[in-house]
């Protein structure tokens, strides 16, 4: 039902136009960041994110924005409860019931899903994960962190 794309970005390219219409109409969460090999960030232009450029390899596909701001390194129940609250699981898509099929699988996981609007908010979401892997590798932050966002 739902598949998870997380290869790196720059192959994206070369691989899912092969696939496209094996996943036509399938729910499609893009997991990619746009990074070059230094994990410094692929600038793709402030009106475009890796999300955009796969929606329009898979044209037919429900493509949902997320997991691209979890680090591997707490994908785990234990690692999602960060002291008391959940890891937030930024979502970005334009179909309403793929977003809340992702929003679901998020909560099942033990995730705090965050709807951050339309798939051009992946542009915001690409943004966040280079800041997270620029504290996380630049500045030796480490990668068990997470963002928590809290509402009032």
């Amino acid at each position: 039902e739902v598949i998870i794309l997380a290869i790196p970005f720059f192959a994206a390219e070369d691989v899912l136009p092969t696939l496209a219409e094996q996943i036509a109409d399938r729910i499609v969460i893009d997991a990619t960041n746009p990074l070059n090999d230094d994990w410094s960030p692929r600038l793709l232009g402030q009106e475009n994110s890796a999300a955009e450029e796969i929606a329009r390899l898979l044209p037919d596909a429900k493509l949902v924005k997320a997991f691209n701001t979890i680090f591997a390194d707490i994908m785990s129940e234990s690692g999602f409860d960060r002291h008391g609250q959940k890891a937030t699981l930024f979502i970005a898509g334009d179909d309403e019931v793929a977003v809340a099929t992702v929003a679901g699988l998020a909560s099942d996981m033990g995730l705090l899903p965050v709807r951050t609007g339309a798939l051009t908010t992946a542009r915001y979401l690409e943004a966040m994960a280079h800041l997270n892997i620029a504290i996380a590798v630049g500045q030796s932050g480490g990668t068990n962190a997470a963002f928590v966002y809290h509402r009032a």
